[in-house]
């Protein structure tokens, strides 16, 4: 992941892209029962189908300058932007957007996603969700680099709008009604998948809401598994039905848990109010009236969704005095001062945001549109 993070070349970070499901495929199958074993096999065939697609998005940036001596290297091709042949740079960028977009959880490639985080350690669901799908983020927003120098940026910021609404649209629809609280949470990852790519496709300080969003998905995304965990190792499933009285069993995790949601969400004073403010009122600024008003319908469904499951697995009180002492609470002493930090940080980040950051993220708002 590091040499995803770090590479300039499109080559090299074609092939950390896909050591990173060749090496996090394991960690899927920890279990080793059947549902894991599916997950798994589902992970490696999606998202090998989405690498191979990415190769191609490769070959056609290799012949899009139309010349021997300019390498795979992003500085490279943004200088040669001029001279770019349009048509096989929008074919590299399609296949790019398509190819890492399997791997980043967009919809509708997303299909790996739910069963992979919904049967993976929850640790394991934290590094998917919170990092894995980030590094695929930065294949696509290479592509985007070379886009912007060639003068076809509005092309690939009309197929983010399209993709990212795509995505929030398909969450929404499947967080409705979802009764296993980790696949919700996987689901939750595709519509905040769709939420940063739409920030990149709405351009000014949206890329700065997306590149906020990113952080504060992370981080949130984080504290929601690792306390899933929690709750799987207490109650040993992850059926909602099975999972009630959280708010007297296990106090401290039932107000995590609530603030995490109420974090996700987007409400204040949590971080991700900040980024999903400002990405709204960049489309609405940019006159996009309807993709704002689909996008905040689909966030109050989601809203609700999410809360329904939520607030009955902290708050109803069905099981019965016989069934409560036999739910044992383990002490989880590091679990609980995890937990805590990763709340501070998203609580933090929403009341005050430290300078440093805002220069970190405007630096690279700067660096990706400068070409």
């Amino acid at each position: 992941m590091a040499v995803v993070i770090s590479s300039q070349h499109f080559g090299i970070l074609w092939i950390a892209m896909e050591a990173t499901t060749l090496v996090t495929a394991p960690l899927i199958y920890f279990h080793r029962h059947a549902q894991s074993l599916e997950a798994t096999w589902k992970y490696l065939l999606i998202c090998s189908v989405g690498i191979a697609l990415a190769l191609m998005g490769n070959m056609f940036m290799a012949v899009c300058t139309n010349s021997e001596s300019v390498t795979l290297m992003v500085p490279d091709l943004c200088k040669q932007g001029a001279n770019i042949n349009d048509y096989a740079l929008k074919m590299a960028f399609i296949f790019l957007l398509v190819g890492y977009g399997t791997k980043m959880g967009l919809a509708p490639f997303h299909t790996w996603l739910p069963d992979a985080h919904s049967e993976a350690p929850s640790a394991v669901s934290a590094l998917l969700s919170g990092t894995l799908l980030n590094c695929a983020f930065i294949g696509v927003l290479r592509g985007y680099q070379v886009c912007l120098s060639a003068g076809i940026g509005d092309f690939a910021r009309n197929l983010f709008l399209i993709f990212g609404i795509i995505s929030v649209m398909f969450a929404a629809f499947f967080i409705v009604g979802q009764t296993d609280y980790k696949r919700m949470l996987a689901y939750s990852s595709v519509e905040n998948m769709g939420i940063i790519t739409i920030g990149i496709g709405l351009g000014g300080e949206a890329v700065f809401g997306s590149f906020l969003h990113v952080i504060n998905h992370s981080f949130t995304k984080g504290l929601l598994f690792l306390l899933a965990g929690n709750i799987y190792m207490v109650y040993k499933s992850k059926a909602v039905k099975n999972v009630s009285g959280m708010i007297k069993k296990m106090p401290l995790f039932a107000i995590l848990w609530v603030a995490g949601f109420l974090a996700i969400s987007g409400t204040p004073p949590f971080g991700m109010f900040i980024s999903k403010l400002i990405i709204i009122k960049t489309m609405i600024f940019n006159g996009h009236y309807l993709y704002a008003s689909i996008f905040l319908i689909l966030l109050a469904v989601i809203f609700m969704g999410v809360g329904r499951n939520i607030l009955q697995m902290t708050f109803t009180s069905e099981t019965t005095a016989e069934k409560d002492d036999l739910i044992k609470v383990p002490k989880a002493y590091v679990s609980k001062i995890v937990a805590i930090i990763l709340c501070f940080i998203i609580l933090l980040i929403g009341v005050y945001l430290p300078r440093g950051l805002i220069n970190i993220l405007n630096n690279a708002k700067t660096m990706m549109e400068s070409f």
